[in-house]
């Protein structure tokens, strides 16, 4: 009768140890259980180690678990933090092609703002054009990226005021959009649209979504 009493006496105090009840179930005691070996295996292993899969797992729950019961964790919250960026930059990162940057031919840049200062009505397509018809092959990108460095605008008004000028004077009633990209915690991609009032440089949230269709846009 004496050691059945003691060993109530030590099961009451062992659950009342783990914070369990009297008549705890059996998911409780499982969850005790995984705690108390969690708490020897952090006084045996200093640094544990951590395969992708693992930081991936943890990455994941960790949006679940509310920030002030991190301490579950073996490692600190901003760890799991850096996983998630590491995450997200590996999803980002891609393959290199293996082809350099190669610049184009001093002889056809200024072939190319030769024409361009001795035809002012010539767009970027007119003078790719004319370089072709002289068997040079260069881009319409290349060429305006050539003439902005050589401070010439677009035609047909290369003679008058800059393009930026033009902005500038119009910045009060222009407006720019576009989208940026954030990573959620499971690496979902959501899309946020967004306006800028140019004059004031003002942001205005529109909307974020994760499809962003036409007629969601509109």
């Amino acid at each position: 009768m004496v050691v059945r009493t003691l060993a109530f006496v030590i099961v009451r105090r062992v659950l009342s140890l783990v914070g369990l009840g009297s008549n705890p179930g059996a998911k409780d005691v499982e969850i005790a259980v995984l705690r108390h070996q969690l708490m020897v295996l952090r006084r045996q292993v200093a640094r544990p180690r951590y395969n992708p899969q693992d930081r991936m797992v943890l990455a994941v729950l960790a949006r679940w678990l509310p920030r002030e019961r991190w301490p579950v964790f073996l490692v600190t919250p901003a760890t799991l933090l850096r996983w998630h960026r590491e995450l997200v930059a590996r999803r980002w990162t891609y393959s290199h092609t293996g082809r350099g940057q190669q610049g184009l031919d001093p002889e056809v840049v200024d072939l190319v703002v030769r024409m361009a200062r001795e035809n002012p009505r010539w767009g970027y397509l007119r003078i790719v054009g004319e370089c072709r018809k002289l068997g040079i092959r260069v881009s319409a990108t290349s060429v305006r990226r050539i003439l902005r460095r050589h401070h010439l605008g677009p035609a047909p008004r290369r003679s008058g005021p800059s393009w930026t000028a033009f902005l500038r004077a119009q910045a009060g009633g222009m407006l720019g959009c576009d989208f940026f990209t954030v990573e959620t915690v499971g690496l979902t991609r959501l899309y946020v649209l967004f306006v800028v009032e140019l004059d004031r440089r003002r942001v205005h949230l529109a909307g974020i979504t994760a499809h962003p269709t036409g007629a969601w846009v509109t």
